[in-house]
């Protein structure tokens, strides 16, 4: 690690001060610590003391020493190994860090400090003629995927070329920097692949369905097409009711085994005559989904015209864009209409919606209720936790 040394006297102004604001806020700051351990506000009243002058003098390192009463020694040791903190003048309006680790490197981040060479200083640290402008060379800024990148004060500016630090370099100089969006400076959406989405897609998920349902025939063949040991080629066969019945419901067991075991002793042994038909298994009929109720049914919750402004429907829990749609599609665009149903009501949107009672899980009506009187203060006063 460099040497990292105060600025010179000739920098160093003769008193430090907090301003007002400033001065409250680092006073609520030192209270946020136990009796005893108020020192541990030290870093962020350094950063403080850096955002409102630009850089950490000998000063402020004094001043908040006296504050946390610290040996000036301890202060200094703080600010002088966390490269965060600045120790020499840097320019007023900005400083330019530039990233110059590996994939930055990689990417062109040579080129970024060419330019700051030519627009700021040869030198990283020292300022421009006017003072208004710096730049130094730092370790990763943590968005390597974007690459190359520089940190002008607490914002980063992503996928950089020379000619675009260049163009932000002369809107920072001429005073307007907030005009910048920070962030990535070419057409990706935060780190999203360049050029668009390569996974993900719409058409994936079907592609990945249309491959697994090829694998499983695949491997039903392959299970249809294995020969069969001479051991189970001899056993009864039991019918596919049987065997479903055996292990969907363990109470049969002992009957489907009864079964089995007649059909075993009528089968022809080596050399005798064919054997008697075995018995038929009784088919259970599996029980048929519920039908959904009719638009007509005389307990379909009455509907009404969209109103110009809609509830957000979705603020209900276990309500989502999907449902919600559903709901507008049978009249439903309130929470008062969702607060007023009866039983026979949250039952047949239950069945319509093939909740399986979910409704009533949720409690939707309770919810309803909750955003209708009084919207989502109302829902955190009920519930203690905002609508999702």
């Amino acid at each position: 690690m460099s040497v990292r040394r105060l600025a010179e006297d000739q920098f160093q102004p003769a008193a430090f001060a907090f301003s007002d604001e400033n001065a409250v806020w680092a006073d609520k700051t030192i209270q946020k610590y136990p009796a005893g351990r108020q020192q541990s506000a030290v870093i962020p009243l350094l950063m403080r003391a850096q955002e409102q002058d630009g850089w950490v003098t000998r000063a402020a390192i004094e001043k908040i020493a006296d504050m946390l009463d610290m040996a000036y020694i301890r202060v200094l040791e703080v600010a002088t190994f966390y490269t965060q903190f600045q120790l020499h003048p840097v320019g007023t309006r900005a400083h330019v860090q530039v990233c110059g680790t590996t994939p930055c490197m990689l990417r062109g981040s040579e080129a970024l400090m060419s330019v700051c060479k030519s627009k700021i200083h040869a030198h990283a640290f020292e300022r421009n003629a006017e003072g208004t402008l710096s730049w130094e060379e730092v370790e990763c800024l943590g968005a390597c995927v974007n690459a190359p990148m520089v940190m002008i004060g607490k914002d980063t500016y992503e996928d950089l070329t020379p000619e675009r630090l260049e163009e932000i370099i002369d809107v920072f100089a001429a005073g307007n920097g907030a005009s910048i969006k920070p962030g990535t400076q070419i057409d990706r959406v935060f780190s999203a692949p360049e050029g668009g989405l390569t996974s993900l897609t719409t058409e994936e998920p079907k592609a990945r369905t249309r491959a697994k349902k090829a694998n499983a025939e695949t491997v039903s063949a392959q299970v249809d097409a294995a020969p069969v040991p001479p051991s189970e080629a001899a056993r009864p066969k039991s019918t596919d009711a049987e065997t479903n019945a055996a292990l969907k419901t363990p109470a049969t067991a002992p009957k489907a085994a009864a079964k089995n075991a007649k059909a075993a002793e009528q089968q022809p042994i080596s050399g005798t005559g064919a054997a008697e038909p075995a018995p038929k298994a009784a088919v259970k009929a599996e029980t048929a989904p519920a039908a959904k109720p009719a638009l007509t049914d005389k307990n379909r919750p009455a509907g009404i015209e969209k109103p110009v402004a809609p509830d957000d429907l979705k603020m209900i829990s276990g309500v989502g864009p999907k449902i919600e749609a559903t709901l507008n599609e049978i009249g439903i665009f309130t929470f008062a209409q969702v607060a007023g149903w009866k039983k026979a009501e949250r039952e047949w949107v239950d069945g319509y919606l093939n909740f399986r009672g979910r409704i009533e899980r949720d409690d939707w009506v309770k919810q309803a209720k909750a955003l209708a009187k009084g919207g989502e203060a109302e829902y955190i006063k009920v519930f203690g936790k905002k609508p999702r």
